[in-house]
């Protein structure tokens, strides 16, 4: 299928977001670390130019450990400050106080020159629609400050937060871009929840599942099922129905209730921590390591050196 959404509350939401950067010091951009490339929205590093950057691996307890480390290391490489962070759960939430002043320590120090003291650094959340910006928020806050859900849209529009003296956050929508260059970035999209579940084809989605972690995660879908692995993916799917109960009347498997189950086991961590992309050069080692671009892997080496230019414009 054609996997895009762009509903019209997200060209509204870009629209404000122009507006207010010029309010901001510091841009906090939340990636899925399950599939950090893709979930990059390449409209918030227009957004963001010469501003400073942290961006925070989110949901890094759902994404391979090993491949966390992988992706961290090649954001640093590219001029960028990062951080793990499991926001629901508050991990790795201590040390991002810390790497907001060393972003914003430029401009603070600038600040002093000109006898401005005290003033707090504003920071703008953003990210793609699910990725966890007001989960992040209230967590960092310790408090309930933004609304929040399980399904992308909750945030429609902004919201200042005053999280103490040194920090404004400013909560956004979250906003995907107008269209996907590679469809490869839209199917992993919708398979982590950032593209509305109603717009879906559930079982395209399930057996690229399937493929991939019988390819990359051998042995996860028979410690969570209780099922040989063999076979062709609908041989597996099949299983996976049978196992579970996904049946229709005269025992025939049910697809579309086998495939949802899937997803959601995948979204939830259930099949186990996955990493569905890998940065270059480690994408050409595996199988499923698409670049976003359509002349492979430059494109997506061009796209992820945004931080680096950015923090080369602080430093003139």
């Amino acid at each position: 299928m054609n996997y895009q959404w762009y509903p019209g509350h997200m060209t509204k939401a870009r629209r404000m977001m122009q507006e207010d950067i010029r309010l901001i010091d510091l841009v906090i951009e939340l990636l899925d670390a399950r599939v950090p490339y893709s979930s990059r929205n390449p409209d918030i590093d227009e957004l963001g130019k010469n501003k400073a950057r942290l961006v925070l691996l989110n949901k890094a307890d759902l994404a391979d450990g090993r491949r966390n480390r992988i992706w961290a290391e090649y954001f640093r490489e590219r001029g960028c400050l990062v951080a793990e962070v499991d926001s629901r759960n508050g991990a790795g939430m201590k040390q991002i106080q810390e790497l907001i002043r060393e972003a914003c320590r430029e401009k603070t120090e600038r600040d002093r020159k000109r006898g401005i003291l005290n003033r707090p650094v504003r920071a703008m959340v953003a990210g793609i629609p699910n990725v966890g910006k007001s989960t992040f928020i209230n967590t960092f806050a310790g408090k309930a400050c933004a609304k929040t859900g399980n399904k992308p849209g909750v945030t429609k529009g902004k919201q200042w937060i005053r999280l103490n003296r040194n920090v404004e956050l400013l909560d956004t929508p979250g906003i995907l871009w107008p269209k996907f260059e590679d469809q490869a970035v839209g199917q992993k999209l919708a398979v982590i929840g950032s593209i509305r579940d109603e717009l879906l084809q559930a079982e395209e989605l399930a057996m690229w599942i399937l493929n991939f972690l019988r390819a990359q995660y051998p042995g996860n879908l028979q410690e969570r099922y209780g099922i040989s692995e063999e076979g062709t993916d609908i041989d597996v799917f099949g299983k996976i129905a049978e196992a579970r109960g996904c049946l229709q009347k005269g025992g025939q498997p049910d697809h579309q209730k086998a495939a949802g189950l899937v997803l959601d086991d995948l979204r939830s961590g259930r099949l186990g921590r996955v990493t569905l992309e890998l940065p270059e050069p480690y994408a050409a080692r595996q199988t499923f390591g698409e670049s976003r671009g359509s002349e492979g892997g430059e494109n997506e080496n061009t796209e992820i050196t945004g931080c680096s230019r950015q923090q080369d414009a602080l430093h003139e």
